[in-house]
């Protein structure tokens, strides 16, 4: 197999952290975002969406979005469970990744790629008050996940997961969009500690 990615990205991150807790060793390569590197005709013609990360296996068949790709690997190497062993797991866990991914992580990458001068060539059209918008949706959402870890040590419950491997991703990313976590984030700081402290996050 092998990892196509741009190693300063969020989305092939949330890969890496998933192959270091599942103890997978896989090939990578390193592409260019901002050298446009990802549109080249060999590029789209594994992911005509232009995105990575892209898990190319032995035969040819090309995965790409990384929750997509982190299935398929689940689906190889179910231990440790990562995207919960019982049904009730199972279902709290799909939700709570899919709200970080769309009330937190989207927004972080709109913020950024819609305010930053070096995105204008990738973003097209870039739309300053479009990421102005975002910035107030990731506070909303750093605000609601302060509360809901008041009463768990993860974001889906009791053990770590895809939804703690995007929230962090995304935490981590905020810094390009000129977000930080406040003293008012006591809750999601506590967190946010714990889950870096993990070998894993250093991928």
């Amino acid at each position: 197999m092998l990892l196509i990615e741009d190693n300063r990205a969020p989305n092939p991150r949330r890969v890496r952290i998933f192959l270091a807790e599942k103890g997978i060793e896989v090939e990578r390569r390193h592409i260019d975002i901002m050298q446009e590197e990802h549109k080249t005709p060999d590029m789209v013609a594994r992911n005509p969406f232009m995105r990575i990360p892209i898990l190319e296996l032995d035969d040819g068949t090309c995965i790409s979005e990384a929750m997509a790709i982190c299935r398929y690997l689940e689906a190889l190497h179910p231990e440790p469970s990562l995207f919960g062993s019982t049904p009730l797991e199972i279902g709290m866990i799909d939700m709570w990744q899919r709200r970080v991914e769309l009330q937190l992580m989207h927004p972080v990458a709109f913020a950024f790629r819609h305010s930053h001068p070096k995105m204008a060539h990738l973003e097209v059209p870039q739309i300053k008050q479009w990421g102005e918008v975002n910035v107030g949706r990731i506070k909303a959402m750093l605000d609601l996940l302060n509360d809901e870890l008041a009463a768990r040590q993860f974001i889906a419950g009791d053990n770590f997961s895809v939804a703690d491997i995007d929230a962090l991703c995304a935490v981590d990313f905020m810094r390009v969009a000129r977000v930080s976590l406040t003293d008012e984030h006591s809750h999601l700081r506590r967190w946010h500690d714990e889950v870096s402290a993990r070998p894993s996050a250093t991928a």
